[in-house]
């Protein structure tokens, strides 16, 4: 069942979402089908991706943190994979490497007698002796292309040469070695555990040698697996897993390390073949153990981690471990040029799935955190309210204020622009009540009323960044509490050239903050409604933060790579540039991970907010002032996004992973819970 397609993920919420990809079947309600906006991908770029794979008809599939987000062709025909059962059989090696049971410098003639009494040797015998597993697996053995008993032609690890042969020979020193059939190994050791059922996969008996090695079923490794594309996805996501599914070690870690990169000692090889329609240019820059890979760049939009199979007519079970992406695809070839040293034939296939991760997104993609998976569930109280930031105060409550609502139950009697709320529990047992001041209460709707934009304790002091301070929809005023909310003092100025500020919060009462200083970003406008295209930062000692002479802005970097600082509010340089996609705008340091991340939302147009970007976005640099990358990014999530976004850092689990999101998705203190995927 493809339920186990990832089982560290909740399994038990299958959601068929058609993007138009396919004509969807009861087989769909085996897949966990999510939309592509739920990961952060784009519909359009997939779409592209599968018509350019259409082109030679067949069937494929994508998948992003273990979700299917778009299927094509038949889910269970089975297409003979050619050479893509050398990436998929090499898993043997795995095996044998994780019983401790070889090395790979360990001799292939001290198993197979067989070698010599069959292999033609073009120059000397003694390369035989001299031949290692691990050079059978890096294509620099010596042997020629063909699929049976082929030719040996050069000194092992001196040239590269594609093989089919060669592989075959790994194939039946590690049938001696079991003292099974490969297809009997992997079925019971790999293809069983990750749910691939005997229906998605088929190898046949050797179609080039004898049936049987010493009386044991005899699979080749260089071809003969027929699979679907559900099989294919299972074993790209094993290895994009580094071997590793629910909870066990199916391959070890370094040997899917190995397999997916270069041998640098292989990489100045020079390149033969006795047939040039294998000859493969450059192939030891960007070949692993009977895996390709982009090490070398060779593709220049695609990460240099992606790793893949490939065979005969465009058989591929790609891996992009950097964008926690799975692609497989079997059909007929791609047509277009080809050349023995132009890998660009993937281009067409690859490129649009690289982009659709972040399709308008301003910066790369983080290197650490490869996606997010939400849960489904999602708490909603105080119906009628945004707004909604929040802080983690001294006695272990959540802050926080809500606008033009009644708040929480029992609800206020009339409707405040700005009212006060403090949040209990954890997710799932999450309680709220109001907080009654008269001090800080506001009356008056969208621009017209002061609202809430930031929130932060420190010292036991609960501070506020209090937006439409003109109540024209411009400008930031300061207030404060000494008594958790209760009462209220006001700043006798305010900020005339910031429209939404927020505070960089650091933990309980601020206590993991990593200097003296209080960080406040806005976005570089005066305005709360209107998009700009950048976002400032401001510091001020946390004795202080009443005081607006003593604010300094960040001024750039010096060539030290050491943040300057400015009185001069006309110093200002931007921490984070998005082109009519900045404005509401939140900062948590996560603790567990080293990390700032910053939530980002931009509405676009509505009758009081004119244009930008509609999106919402989420970054993480290692500094408060970058550099940034995204995390996620959308333009249509699965659920109403609200105006603002949050991540409360009492809610960041201590490993800096789990977290929950608070955001006013239907007018509504809304908790999501999210579950960050780091890169492994």
């Amino acid at each position: 069942m493809l339920e186990t397609i990832l089982p560290k993920f909740n399994a038990s919420v299958l959601i068929i979402i058609s993007i138009s990809l396919c004509a969807c079947s009861t087989e769909d309600a085996k897949w966990q089908v999510v939309s592509p906006s739920t990961v952060g991908m784009d519909e359009q770029k997939l779409k592209a991706a599968r018509d350019y794979a259409l082109q030679g008809e067949g069937s494929g599939l994508i998948m992003r943190s273990g979700k299917v987000v778009a299927k094509w062709g038949d889910e269970s025909k089975l297409y003979d994979l050619k050479s893509s059962t050398k990436s998929i059989g090499i898993s043997a090696l795995g095996l044998a490497m994780l019983d401790k049971k070889v090395d790979l410098d360990d001799l292939l003639a001290e198993k197979l007698s067989e070698l010599k009494t069959v292999t033609l040797v073009a120059e000397n015998h003694e390369w035989l002796d001299k031949i290692t597993l691990r050079q059978i697996a890096e294509q620099t053995a010596g042997f020629d292309k063909r699929d049976g008993f082929c030719a040996h032609f050069f000194e092992p690890g001196t040239a590269w040469a594609y093989s089919d042969c060669g592989p075959n020979w790994l194939g039946d020193y590690l049938t001696v070695l079991f003292g099974k059939g490969l297809n009997e190994l992997l079925q019971e050791r790999v293809f069983r555990k990750i749910g691939i059922l005997k229906s998605d996969l088929q190898w046949r008996t050797h179609a080039y040698q004898e049936p049987e090695l010493r009386g044991i079923p005899r699979q080749e490794l260089g071809g003969g697996i027929s699979a679907n594309i559900r099989a294919m996805a299972l074993i790209g996501q094993l290895y994009l897993n580094r071997g590793t599914w629910e909870g066990e070690q199916i391959l070890p870690a370094k040997f899917v390390d190995l397999a997916s990169k270069p041998n640098p000692e292989n990489t100045d090889l020079s390149v033969v073949s006795k047939n040039k329609k294998f000859f493969y240019a450059n192939g030891p820059r960007h070949y692993g153990l009977l895996w390709w890979n982009n090490y070398d760049g060779a593709l220049p939009a695609v990460p240099r981690d992606a790793f893949w199979s490939w065979g005969l007519h465009d058989s591929h079970i790609v891996a992009i471990p950097s964008l926690d992406i799975v692609a497989v695809r079997a059909g007929k070839d791609w047509p277009g040029p080809r050349s023995s040293d132009n890998y660009g034939v993937l281009s067409g296939f690859l490129n649009p799935i690289v982009e659709s991760v972040n399709r308008g997104a301003p910066y790369p993609n983080s290197t650490l955190i490869t996606g997010i998976q939400w849960n489904n569930k999602v708490f909603r109280a105080a119906e009628g309210s945004d707004n909604w930031p929040v802080t983690w105060g001294k006695d272990g409550s959540l802050y926080t204020a809500y606008g033009d609502g009644w708040g929480f139950k029992p609800k206020v009697a009339g409707k405040l622009s700005l009212g006060i709320a403090r949040v209990e529990g954890q997710h799932g047992q999450i309680s709220g009540s109001n907080i009654r001041s008269s001090s800080v209460e506001q009356l008056g709707d969208s621009k017209a009323g002061k609202k809430a934009s930031g929130m932060l304790m420190v010292g036991d002091i609960l501070y506020m960044w209090v937006r439409n301070a003109n109540n024209k929809g411009q400008q930031c005023q300061l207030a404060w509490s000494a008594d958790q909310g209760k009462t209220w003092e006001w700043s006798p100025w305010k900020h005339t050239d910031l429209g939404y500020c927020v505070f960089l919060n650091f933990g309980k009462n601020y206590a993991d903050a990593r200097d003296e200083y209080v960080y406040t970003y806005s976005s570089d406008s005066d305005s709360a409604y209107i998009p700009s295209d950048h976002v400032v930062l401001a510091r001020v000692h946390k004795q202080k933060i009443r005081l607006l002479t003593e604010y300094e802005y960040f001024a750039g970097l010096d060539q030290q790579g050491e943040p300057k600082w400015s009185h001069s509010f006309d110093n200002r340089k931007p921490v984070f540039t998005f082109k009519d996609g900045c404005n509401r705008l939140d900062v948590v340091h996560n603790r567990g991970l080293g990390r700032y991340l910053m939530t980002m939302r931009n509405v676009g147009q509505t009758a009081w907010k004119p244009g930008g970007v509609n999106h919402w976005s989420m970054y993480e640099a290692p500094e408060p002032w970058g550099p940034w990358a995204t995390v996620f990014y959308t333009e249509k999530w699965d659920i109403d996004a609200g105006e603002s976004l949050r991540i409360p850092s009492k809610w960041i689990a201590s490993n800096g992973t789990a977290l929950s999101l608070v955001f006013s998705g239907d007018d509504s203190f809304s908790v999501r819970r999210g579950e960050l995927k780091l890169r492994k």
